[in-house]
């Protein structure tokens, strides 16, 4: 699981029909003192929740598949938490 933060959406007007009804969204990952790092990612919203500005965890891969409603659908990354609050000690 990686920690982001939702930049925007994605609208797509031809996907697999698997998707039909999915929000994407737009993430930008980041470290555990939330600075932003590397490139953003597109990511499908599987609790349904999550907007722009939002922290949240996404996950990447199979997992990510494995996670949406139906099971496998085509997506490489995917929000599975909106985070209330983070706390990182030495």
């Amino acid at each position: 699981m990686q920690l982001g933060r939702v930049r925007g959406s994605v609208v797509a007007t031809v996907k697999d029909p698997a998707m039909e009804g999915m929000k994407l969204l737009i993430v930008q990952p980041l470290d555990k003192s939330l600075a932003d790092v590397g490139e953003c990612v597109v990511a499908a919203d599987a609790v349904h929740q999550s907007g722009e500005g939002d922290l949240i965890y996404f996950i990447a891969s199979r997992e990510a598949a494995e996670a949406m409603q139906p099971r496998f659908v085509p997506v490489d990354h995917a929000i599975v938490g909106i985070v209330d609050e983070v706390d990182v000690r030495p």
